[in-house]
């Protein structure tokens, strides 16, 4: 049971942020103003993390210089603020499987990024580092597919939403259709802030090493931030309404569940199994969404969808793959890549 319990995890995992996209696009779906929702996700995140940064971290937790505060609130704007924001109107504008699409190809945009930044090395003539280039090239292959191709549709006969907001829907991802087109660069944005948020936290954790209090500080931090973008982009009182409904449950599932219980987990698996076994299970998200949205909220599957969504998998084996042998092999060593700031970031032979 003890070898099988992080296999159920990290497919809790994946069903976690499934559940985090279709619960996002129904609010969306329904009128709620996208800037409003992340500032009340974030602020809910806050409510749940800061008791346990007191009761767990209050001890241990280091002096906060200024300059790391700095570094944090940066942090907090362009990786989970605006990353987030863009998103919100990203997954407005598209689908919930555009979303969990791009998502899964995240490993691949953070080894992308990675390496510009010089922390990661890459031997584009051995069979690991081939391999990662080859996973990347398929990666950005696979979201344009999804971006450009968007037709035959395919619609499930059966669905639980109202027929009118199929027509919506089939009408903004039309051949050629500017939301769509704007909504998927708005996600690919938004995505490779979150890419440069997970590459950049590493280094400035190492000043400031307690992760939950880490962690708190980014989403109070955000919280204030989203609030000030929100109330400047909407004015109505009734769009700031929560009430018993949707809205609701979509911002204290994304605060409670998804920043703070999806969070822990994605640490255990991470400690037991190693970051690749996560990353491997990430397709698994988009697999569950693609139905979910089908059957659900009635969205358009298109052959695009299909075939990006393949491409995007096939690109993030191949970069987890070429990863993991560097690691096997003892060839990938980041810290010496950090060393060598002056060296030739992409090594040949």
């Amino acid at each position: 049971m003890e070898f099988k319990k992080p296999y159920f995890v990290v497919i809790l995992i994946q069903t976690i942020y499934a559940v985090m996209f279709l619960l996002s696009k129904a609010v969306f779906d329904r009128g709620m103003n996208t800037f409003v929702f992340v500032f009340y996700r974030q602020a809910f995140a806050t409510i749940f993390l800061a008791p346990l940064a007191f009761f767990f971290d209050r001890k241990t937790a280091p002096p906060l210089s200024f300059v790391t505060f700095i570094k944090i609130f940066l942090l907090s704007f362009f990786g989970v603020t605006l990353s987030l924001d863009l998103n919100g109107v990203a997954l407005a504008y598209t689908s919930a499987t555009l979303a969990s699409a791009t998502t899964a190809s995240l490993p691949a945009i953070t080894f992308f990024l990675a390496l510009l930044l010089g922390m990661e090395r890459l031997k584009v003539k051995s069979v690991q580092g081939t391999a990662k280039l080859v996973g990347i090239i398929v990666s950005m292959g696979g979201v344009a597919t999804l971006a450009l191709y968007t037709r035959p549709h395919v619609k499930l006969p059966f669905c639980l939403h109202r027929h009118g907001q199929v027509q919506d829907h089939r009408h903004i991802i039309s051949s050629g259709g500017a939301t769509w087109i704007k909504g998927c660069f708005l996600m690919i944005t938004s995505n490779l802030l979150w890419g440069l948020w997970i590459v950049l936290q590493g280094l400035v954790i190492k000043a400031y090493p307690s992760k939950l209090f880490f962690t708190t500080l980014q989403c109070f931090l955000s919280s204030i931030q989203s609030f000030v973008i929100a109330i400047a982009l909407e004015r109505d009182v009734s769009a700031w309404k929560l009430g018993w409904n949707l809205r609701l449950l979509a911002v204290v599932y994304c605060g409670f569940i998804v920043t703070g219980a999806a969070y822990y987990m994605q640490s255990w698996v991470i400690e037991k199994k190693g970051p690749v076994f996560l990353s491997m299970f990430t397709p698994l998200s988009l697999l569950l969404t693609l139905l979910s949205s089908a059957l659900l909220l009635c969205d358009v599957i298109s052959l695009g969808s299909v075939v990006g969504g393949v491409l995007l998998i096939i690109g993030l084996y191949c970069v987890l793959w070429g990863k993991s042998r560097e690691q096997m092999n003892g060839d990938d060593d980041p810290k010496s890549a950090l060393r060598k700031e002056n060296e030739v970031k992409v090594v040949v032979g």
